[in-house]
């Protein structure tokens, strides 16, 4: 029981951790767009990185924040339908969303390793003002769609619901 535990707490660290590094690369990349800004309007040549750094972040802010948004319920879903719904067919409806994200999440982390695999062997780059190894795109996928994986999971076999279980009036 020990090593669940331990396995646990590794998890949870890493779900907090990735969320807080999605949160420090939103403050960085405002820095960056604000310092970006300014200089140039006061004459001066921004750095050439700018543009490609927030490209590539952004990608990076949704990925790594994902699972930690799901675990807190923060993604966005309609209420409505499930608001009008009886506890029992709210039930049913929340397994068979659980369900069909689970499985999508299980494709994505598929094809996201097979897409990082391949590019790591390939040893391609993203060219734009400084060179991405193309994995280094593709890397916080299968991360990310395996913890997806898991936190809908979590909800299909555990007693919490990603849903707020009120009814609508």
């Amino acid at each position: 029981m020990n090593a669940m535990r331990l396995l646990a707490a590794a998890y949870d660290w890493l779900l907090n951790g990735l969320a807080i590094a999605s949160g420090a690369l939103l403050g960085i990349i405002t820095f960056a767009v604000i310092a970006d800004v300014i200089i140039r309007n006061v004459g001066f040549q921004p750095p050439p990185h700018t543009s490609a750094f927030v490209e590539y972040s952004l990608l990076y802010i949704t990925l790594l924040a994902s699972p930690w948004l799901l675990r807190h319920k923060g993604h966005v879903y309609i209420e409505v339908g499930i608001g009008l719904a009886g506890p029992g067919l709210r039930r049913i409806l929340a397994v068979v969303t659980y369900v069909l994200c689970l499985a999508t999440c299980l494709v994505l982390l598929y094809y996201s390793v097979d897409l990082t695999i391949l590019n790591w062997t390939r040893g391609g780059f993203d060219i734009r003002s400084f060179d991405m190894p193309r994995w280094a795109l593709f890397l916080p996928m299968p991360v990310t769609f395996a913890m997806l994986a898991i936190e809908f999971t979590r909800f299909l076999i555990g007693r919490d619901s990603l849903y707020g279980g009120r009814p609508v009036h």
